[in-house]
């Protein structure tokens, strides 16, 4: 019986995986395929900026519905039809991409892809005890490596193929594996929250701080990851006038390294602690995005800064949501839409900032600067919830209960 629950349990964070992994693909598709739009339509910088952060606001602010109707409706209704519904705006696109105002609308409606983490968080949780959560959602997590296989995949195909071709693949990647979910997953033993309405994640940001120390450290750690994943193939094509493959294999290598590190963020936070992690990963992030300000116009600190920056979003994006999940057990669904919403706005605002500062002074220097102060009020808050309130414990500790 044990090694049946055991087979439930790996089939359903594999196939949550995957899931996300697909609506990330999608979701991230306009930054490798940045430069070719910008020259086809001859956009600006500001513009350009605006293309490619449209597709994070709605992937935000839709993280909060979606959270909700897991938690009442489970993942095996809501990630099929999420999925169904995002393929459309894709097809969209790949038939209708010649102008910029059919590009925002239509990548607005893709924004629906990215809240795709806010359906697999509370239904992975579900499925694994406390000890182990940080670690199986640190593999969820990985599914955001979607945006590596973009970056590798979209300049290419398009260059071969089109500029249609990527979307169209993206389209049939969501159907496929969206009736492949809706087959073969099974909702997680026990019930569901009772949350019942769209104010209910809310309702906890009232009564405890703690909810919005985790929604500003997501918006950093998330929202910085995106962000520099969708941007960076622009810097490197404009200051270092790299091809637009080649920019976009070196964001893939950004991703990637991410990627990897989440996983590893979560299995550290099981054992030391999600703040000890996230610590790291704060004070990580303030140190490079200083040197970045200072050297991203030279390419050998600019790439070791922006791999090693990578592997700090990774530690703190993998930590965030084992302290959600410690925190709010019963409210993992909502809490995780409102803190992944807080991620993804922290995706969608930077490229406006970059492309703003570059277009009013002509460096990117103030925009990282402006990351790195973020990372120390992170930092400063990480350090006070600390000396307030002791972390929760590591590794199977049952942490204690507080007064709401």
């Amino acid at each position: 019986m044990a090694d049946d629950t055991d087979k439930a349990t790996l089939k359903a964070l594999a196939l949550a995986t995957i899931a996300f992994f697909t609506c990330f693909y999608v979701w991230a598709v306009f930054g490798p395929l940045s430069p070719a739009i910008q020259h086809d339509l001859h956009l600006s910088e500001v513009e350009l900026g605006w293309l490619v952060a449209i597709p994070v606001v709605l992937g935000s602010v839709m993280r909060i519905p979606m959270g909700v109707l897991t938690d009442r409706y489970g993942a095996t209704t809501t990630f099929p039809l999420l999925m169904g519904f995002s393929a459309l705006p894709l097809l969209a696109i790949a038939a209708w991409h010649s102008s910029f105002i059919t590009l925002v609308i239509f990548g607005f409606l893709l924004g629906f892809a990215g809240s795709s983490f806010a359906v697999g968080v509370p239904y992975v949780s579900r499925w694994f005890p406390k000890e182990r959560q940080g670690s199986a959602l640190g593999v969820y997590g990985m599914g955001m490596g979607g945006t590596v296989l973009t970056a590798l995949t979209a300049p290419t195909i398009a260059q071969t193929w089109g500029l249609s071709a990527p979307f169209l693949l993206g389209a049939v990647l969501l159907i496929f594996f969206g009736l492949a979910f809706w087959a073969l997953a099974e909702e997680p033993p026990g019930p569901r929250s009772a949350t019942t309405s769209l104010t209910a994640p809310f309702r906890v940001f009232r009564v405890d701080a703690r909810a919005w120390a985790l929604t500003l450290f997501y918006f950093l750690a998330f929202g910085g990851f995106v962000a520099m994943f969708l941007y960076l193939p622009k810097l490197l094509v404009s200051v270092h006038h790299l091809t637009r493959a080649d920019a976009g294999a070196r964001a893939a290598g950004f991703a990637l390294l991410a990627v990897l590190a989440r996983p590893l963020g979560g299995y550290l936070s099981d054992r030391l602690g999600a703040r000890q992690v996230l610590m790291v990963s704060f004070a990580g992030t303030a140190v490079l995005a200083t040197g970045l300000a200072f050297g991203y116009a030279n390419m050998v600190p600019l790439t070791i800064c922006c791999l090693t920056l990578a592997v700090m979003f990774g530690l703190g994006t993998g930590a965030v949501f084992k302290q959600v999940a410690a925190e709010f057990p019963a409210q993992v669904g909502a809490v995780t839409g409102v803190v992944g919403a807080a991620g993804g706005l922290g995706g969608f605002f930077p490229p406006l900032v970059m492309a703003s500062v570059k277009s009013i002074s002509g460096s990117y220097a103030l925009g990282f600067a402006l990351l790195a102060l973020t990372a120390a009020v992170c930092l400063a808050i990480a350090w006070n919830m600390g000396r307030r309130q002791p972390a929760p414990a590591p590794h199977g500790s049952r942490p204690a209960r507080r007064r709401t």
